[in-house]
């Protein structure tokens, strides 16, 4: 039988990548990619020739028991995401599970992660936090919030740029109203385009990254860092120009 490695790649900018992750790409027999045009970039900047197949979201039990069947047959496989480490809000993990049951040897390669990359430059304390990924669009988002509201520790999400807008609304919204059971405002800590080449970092109160957002920067997706009551480090990093 053969191993299912779950490697990390970088969340932007592309020499974030171990040299272990090159040299398992590198010597695997295949790469399950979320988005084979996004993997393919990575792949083209290190001269990597593996072939790869998509993995994705939408992908049934089929494609799930057809990946099983390769490691069964004694195939090393890499299952990457389109940025970070596979299974954080990310499809992955069903595959892992499917594999742990069929008793595959799987091996994580560590590395990029949006969560890890802003909870190090966030500069407050972040020793105990509550992650809850995406919010999901509409059934379930409430219920989530009220989470936000009632939590005693800082929470970290992931949001994308559709709704970007309307989850700092919804902040205010939770700020005025009772569910916002601990009391105080909150302090935000937004994260857009993390490694790439307009990174930039948000600070402040919900309604004062509200105002610092403008209109153009609403791009890429965002990590959201809610904390209440901190005081925190200056207002706004803009964007950094040398990254590419």
């Amino acid at each position: 039988m053969g191993i299912l490695y779950v490697v990390a790649t970088p969340i932007g900018n592309l020499e974030d990548i171990t040299l272990r992750a090159l040299r398992i790409l590198k010597e695997v027999d295949l790469i399950l990619c979320e988005d084979t045009r996004t993997t393919k970039k990575l792949l083209e900047r290190y001269n990597i020739g593996t072939k790869t197949l998509s993995y994705h979201q939408h992908s049934d039990e089929t494609k799930v028991n057809q990946v099983i069947s390769l490691i069964g047959e004694g195939k090393n496989l890499a299952l990457v995401t389109d940025a970070g480490t596979p299974g954080i809000s990310d499809p992955g993990g069903v595959l892992i599970a499917a594999a742990l049951r069929a008793g595959v040897h799987i091996e994580s390669v560590p590395g990029p992660s949006a969560l890890t990359a802003a909870i190090s430059v966030a500069g407050v304390p972040l020793d105990k936090f509550l992650f809850l990924g995406f919010l999901p669009h509409k059934k379930g988002r409430q219920t989530l919030l009220k989470k936000i509201a009632e939590s005693e520790y800082p929470v970290i999400l992931y949001e994308s740029v559709h709704r970007i807008n309307k989850l700092l609304a919804e902040l205010l919204e939770l700020e005025r109203s009772r569910l916002n059971s601990l009391g105080g405002g909150y302090q935000v800590i937004l994260f857009r385009e993390l490694t790439k080449k307009f990174e930039t970092v948000y600070r402040g109160t919900v309604e004062e990254v509200k105002n610092q957002l403008k209109p153009e920067e609403t791009k890429g997706e965002f990590v959201v860092i809610i904390t209440k009551n901190l005081k925190l480090p200056p207002k706004a990093d803009r964007p950094m120009a040398e990254k590419t």
